[in-house]
Formats: structure tokens, sequence, C-alpha cells
């Protein structure tokens, strides 16, 4: 196997990684935020609860996520030292500065982790999930500039060889950073919410109490708010998106649409079977001029075509398969959102019904699934660059022997990972009921007598 695609493989693998827990990372917080914010300002013990028990399972994901965004700054690196040789002199600002804004995260996550029960007014102890958020949000924002960058280098210019005229604020406000920021955290909200709501439902298919049932019943109705709002404006994040590609990569549309050839009236392909040599796509559903449509609003928009792309610039044509994946269990998070909502002022009876509650639980990691797809198809549509138009992945690559091994090693370090945070996670709930927690850590009477007041 050539080293640049172990290379490939291995930075894959840990991204792949990684942005599970980035995206809980960047996601939880607004929860607990707000959680807690509704908690106080209703008086609610449910709510206060759910804030502090979302709290402690997010650290042990953060902690794990430091390991993973660790190896990747390495990783680039060790792996791709020929790309951090021209990237360092334009972009390293953002690189340093998703590293402050994690510190600044976790020191205020410290604080309000153990200071629960220390203020007298309890909305002091909110004001520390404001750093929080925004903490996981600028990092989020810092990371994404840099692989903005990637898509959509700015800021340099390169004369006879030699770089010149680096501006790193350009270089960091890109052309494709708003549409990708804006991407990066909606779909990171909406995930979070509805991993917590599939957690809430599969809580209520086991519920043996009314407490707990009462208690999971309201998670999981702030949680569907959530996703619905977030999935929604996922939606108009991918409609920005799509028009950024037509207008500056047009080369990643084309190839997720499988599109040939240039023309006005452009269908836009759901799923369906390639056939490469000849060009031809079987069993696809065909939405006539949607593509079109979507990349500039009008149907007799001419969308580019591969065949007017230099074939060796094309990116794999595999993306369209991540694409789809990434399209469908997206939609599905909106739709059972949508769904829960019109039977709740429709037909309640039939709201927290087994086959509804099994439909809520599958929105969590579908739509995790979705996130994997589109970040697949993000990386994947670059392809063959890693600086688009000024360095192809091929001449990044290391010229170090070992990489086989290297990736042997992080697969079982991944794996490792992965399992331990899943068996810790289990651990530190199992047993533990809705009503045992409230009791334990406000109880209800006490909540009532203080007048929200620890």
């Amino acid at each position: 196997m050539e080293d640049v695609l172990i290379g490939r493989i291995l930075t894959g693998l840990t991204l792949g990684v990684h942005i599970l827990y980035a995206t809980i990372g960047v996601g939880i917080p607004l929860l607990i935020m707000v959680l807690e914010f509704l908690g106080i300002k209703k008086n609610d013990y449910h709510y206060l609860t759910m804030a502090r028990r979302i709290a402690m399972g997010y650290t042990v994901t953060v902690a794990v996520g430091v390991v993973t965004g660790t190896i990747i700054g390495l990783q680039l690196s060790l792996i791709w030292p020929e790309f951090m040789q021209l990237a360092g002199h334009i972009i390293a600002l953002p690189l340093f500065m998703e590293t402050f804004a994690f510190f600044f995260e976790a020191i205020f996550l410290g604080i309000y982790l153990y200071t629960w029960d220390r203020f007298t007014n309890r909305w002091h102890h909110w004001y520390l999930t404001i750093p929080v958020v925004l903490g996981a949000g600028i990092s989020a924002v810092f990371i994404t500039m840099v692989n903005s960058f990637m898509n959509s280098p700015a800021g340099f210019e390169i004369v006879n060889g030699t770089l010149v005229n680096v501006d790193p604020l350009k270089a960091m406000f890109n052309p494709s950073m708003p549409e990708r920021v804006f991407h990066v955290l909606v779909t990171a909200y909406m995930t979070a919410a509805f991993i917590m709501a599939s957690i809430a439902a599969f809580k209520l298919l086991k519920a043996k109490f009314d407490e707990d049932r009462e208690y999971h019943k309201k998670g999981l109705k702030f949680m569907m708010t959530i996703g619905l709002i977030m999935s929604a404006l996922t939606l108009l994040a991918g409609d920005l998106s799509a028009k950024y590609l037509h207008e500056n990569q047009p080369e990643k549309l084309a190839a997720m649409e499988w599109h040939f050839e240039t023309e006005s009236n452009a269908d836009l392909i759901l799923f369906g079977v390639l056939d490469e040599e000849r060009q031809e796509v079987k069993g696809a559903i065909h939405i006539p001029s949607a593509l079109s449509i979507l990349s500039d609003w009008k149907p007799s928009t001419e969308v580019t075509g591969l065949n007017d792309i230099p074939e060796d610039e094309w990116p794999p044509l595999v993306i369209h398969y991540f694409f789809d994946v990434m399209v469908f269990f997206g939609m599905f998070g909106l739709g059972v959102s949508i769904l829960y909502f019109i039977l709740h002022f429709f037909k309640k009876d039939f709201l927290y019904s087994t086959p509804m509650l099994y439909l809520y639980v599958l929105t969590g990691p579908l739509s995790f699934l979705a996130i994997e797809a589109g970040w697949f198809t993000a990386e994947l549509g670059r392809q063959p660059w890693i600086v688009r138009g000024y360095m192809r992945v091929s001449e990044a690559i290391t010229e170090a022997s070992g990489l086989g091994l290297t990736l042997i090693l992080f697969g079982i370090l991944y794996f490792v990972l992965v399992t331990t945070t899943i068996l810790v996670m289990t651990r530190m709930f199992k047993d533990k009921s809705a009503t045992k927690s409230q009791i334990e850590y406000y109880g209800k009477e006490s909540l009532d007598e203080t007048g929200g007041r620890f």
C-alpha cells in the first residue's frame, strides 16, 4: 500500500473518531446552559438534574476529546510535513487560538462542575455556563477556519516559488469560512440534542416509576425542540454550502451529484449506482431541475459538469454515497422531530407509544452517522488537493517509513478509547434512576423551601 494512501487512512481514522467527541464537545454545553436556565427560572428540579447529569457525562467526552485532538495536531506535523511548512506561515494563528479557546472552556468547566453548591444565588453558578459555551463554540470556529483554508486558500501569494504577501487574517476569514462555520455549529447542536433525545426515549422504554417517566418525557420534549430548531438551520446551512460550491468548488458539487455534463435544468440525483466507464447512473431518484435551483435559485442556472474539469482534479466519485447518507439521516432527525410535535398537539396518546419511542431512539445514532458522512463528503471532496489549487495530497506526505505500523497502533488506541468511553459512561449512570438523582442532588422539598437558592 502506498504511503500516501496509508497516511490518508490514518488521518481519516483519527478525524472520524475525533469528530464524535468534538461534536459532543461543541453541542452539549449549549444544552447544559439552557437546561440550567430553565431549572432556575421555573424552579424546576427536573431541568437542574438534567443539567448536572449531562455535565457529569460531558467531562468524560472532553477528556478523551483532548487526546484525539492532540493526536490530530501531531499527525499534521508528522504525516503531512510539507503542508505544515506551507500552512505554518499562513494559518498557524487559528491553530494556536483553538488551543487557547479549549483551555478557556476547560478552566470554566472545572469551576462549573465543582461549584454546584457553592453559591447562595444559583444564577451566579449559571453564569459559568456562558464561557463554557463560548469556549466550545469559538474552538470549533478556529479549527474550522483552518479546514476552510484548505478548501479555499487565501491570504498569500506564491511568486517564483516563494511565499509572499502573507495576511493571516485574510487566511482565517477565507471565502468558505462563513458557510462552513455555520454548518459545523448547527449540526453539532442538532446532533447533541438528538443524542440526548435518544437517551431519554430509551429510558422511557425502561422506566418503571411515574416520577422517572415524567422526568424523561420533559427531557425528550426539550431535546426534540432543540433538535427541530437546529435541524431546520442545518437545511439552511446545506443550502448555503451548495451555493458556495457552485460558485467556487464546482468539481466537488459535480462529484457529489454525479453530474457529468454542464447544463441548465440539472437534476438532483439521490441514491443510485454509478457505472463510471459509461458515466451512467442506475436506480437513482431524479428530481428535475433541483440541482440548478439548489445552486442558484433558478432552474435555468447552468451547473458545471465533471467533463469540463480536468480528470486528474476530480474528487473520488464515492462521495455521492456519503452525501446521500448525510442528507437522508440528517432529514430523518428533522422528520421525527416534526412528527413528535404533530403528535404532541394532535394525538398525544400515540406520542409515547413503543414504535415512536424507538424512532426517537434512532435520531441520535443516525445523526452521528450523518456527521461522519458529512465530514467524509467534505474531506474526500477536496481531493486530490490538501490545499486546493496549491498543493496536492501526494506532495504533502512524509518520506519517513513506518506508517503501516503506525496505522495499526492508532487503530488499537482508538478502539481502546471508544470502548473505555462507553464502559465508563455506562457505569456512571448504571442503576441510578432519575428520581434517585433528583433527591440526591437537590430534593424537591429543599428547592421549594429555599425559593430556588442553594
